[in-house]
């Protein structure tokens, strides 16, 4: 074969290779001469059939796959001879003249492809001395714990049905029916028999559980709300909803002890021991949301302290993921981009920006990775597999084979386990600063990271 670089600009490379029909036929005639004793054909003994038969009959296809190796071939020594950091599989161009292309398959003539390569940009990752942070943190206080103990003892509350005609409390459970609509349309998930509602307990969307209040076993009310702007179901959101509720029985709440006995409902000897899980368990999702606060300013000062060319590639392939997810939430929602405040053009620029910065930041972290020589270990991964498996109870075993004979799975598995431990490696030279602040400020979700 004969390679040509017919352009380098920027992050892209373009190559010229021809393979020449003398080379072709004899990569054919060696793969038919492979063929010969594996191929069973009317006529012929085993091992005895003439290459030009074959020839006839398989040249083509067989062609087709020597065609598809050399060029594998060809882009492989491209690689390696220029020492390329390729950032996406190289794209083949086949020549456009189809008489070209049918004399290659035959043998008869030479074939020149196109070879189209966008490399990773070459940078310099440097120090982190210079990257500031803040690490946000915050205690566990004494009333969410009791909060946790509260919940707890309410779920596993006992009840005693009210007498006829006895109004209901806050507090009182109510068994109700409900079917709901939007305007004189049903809507799916809007009904429910038998459910069990606490009053005062906030589980209903707002307005629900107030218009219940004074309520008696056998009571049918019409209630009105508005679902919240941030509900769940996006075709619902903000939307006003009324439901024709039927209220079965109405029960008041058993007397609460917080004691060893409570404790030992949970397996725990004392009520002191209960709250010390209790207060690890919240503390363990303190640490998580002060750990992604602290990711999210480190990458931030990661984009703004790294400018380089980007593959576009790269860039195109985030983004077309963006939108479609983009696409789906509205189609889901029943919504269009005006009704968002924005047009399509404006919306694709911001998305646009996003997977720029994702493109970036992960080239950088994958090259500190590499500076650092980060490693994710065997048992590591094993860890994590066994975690994975242990989200499908029942399943584990199907999990556990998909992730072991599936190479990409594996990788998606490993992907995140080696950002956190690059993470870990910049966090330890940057100056992080501690600050302690409020729950509310630990968990609040600001619009960049809805973005």
């Amino acid at each position: 074969m004969q390679v040509t670089e017919t352009l380098s600009q920027g992050l892209k490379r373009e190559y010229k290779v021809v393979f020449a029909a003398k080379d072709l036929a004899e990569r054919l005639d060696t793969q038919l001469a492979e063929m010969k004793d594996k191929v069973r054909i009317n006529g012929f003994r085993p091992g005895k059939v003439p290459t030009a038969h074959l020839k006839r009959m398989y040249g083509r296809s067989v062609m087709a796959d020597v065609l598809q190796n050399a060029i594998n071939e060809a882009n492989r020594k491209i690689i390696e001879d220029n020492s390329l950091k390729i950032a996406m599989e190289p794209k083949v161009d086949f020549p456009t003249d189809q008489a070209e292309v049918e004399a290659a398959l035959e043998a008869k003539g030479d074939l020149s492809v196109g070879v189209k390569i966008e490399i990773i940009p070459d940078f310099d990752v440097g120090s982190f001395a210079d990257v500031e942070i803040t690490r946000l943190k915050s205690d566990v206080p004494e009333e969410e714990i009791q909060q946790a103990i509260d919940r707890m003892s309410s779920q596993n509350r006992s009840y005693t049905p009210k007498a006829e005609g006895v109004a209901s409390e806050k507090d009182d459970k109510l068994t109700i029916d409900f079917v709901g609509k939007i305007g004189e349309e049903f809507f799916e998930g809007g009904a429910g028999s038998d459910i069990d509602l606490v009053l005062g307990s906030g589980q209903f969307i707002p307005g629900f559980e107030e218009q219940l209040m004074g309520a008696k076993a056998g009571d049918q009310r019409l209630v009105k709300v508005q679902f919240p702007e941030n509900y769940t179901a996006t075709n619902l959101a903000g939307r006003d909803a009324s439901f024709d509720v039927t209220v079965k029985v109405v029960a008041a709440p058993g007397e609460i002890t917080i004691d060893d006995e409570f404790a030992k409902q949970f397996g725990f000897d004392a009520v002191d021991k209960l709250k010390d899980a209790i207060k690890s368990n919240l503390e363990r999702d303190y640490i998580r949301a002060s750990r992604d606060k602290l990711k999210r300013a480190l990458l931030d000062a990661l984009d703004k302290k790294y400018t380089f060319e980007l593959p576009d590639g790269l860039v195109a392939q985030e983004f077309d993921g963006i939108w479609a997810q983009v696409e789906a939430g509205q189609k889901a929602g029943g919504k269009s981009f005006e009704e968002e405040g924005t047009t399509e053009d404006a919306a694709r620029v911001d998305y646009r920006k996003i997977a720029e910065r994702r493109v970036r930041l992960g080239l950088v972290l994958a090259e500190v990775g590499r500076v650092a020589d980060v490693q994710i270990t065997d048992d590591e991964m094993t860890q994590a597999l066994l975690e994975r498996a242990r989200q499908f109870p029942g399943q584990e075993k199907m999990v556990w084979d998909h992730y072991r004979n599936n190479r990409d799975a594996l990788n998606e598995l490993r992907a995140p386990l080696y950002e956190e431990k690059v993470v870990d490696h910049i966090v330890a030279q940057a100056k992080v600063t501690d600050q302690t602040v409020s729950k509310d400020e630990l968990f609040k979700v600001d619009e960049d990271d809805k973005a």
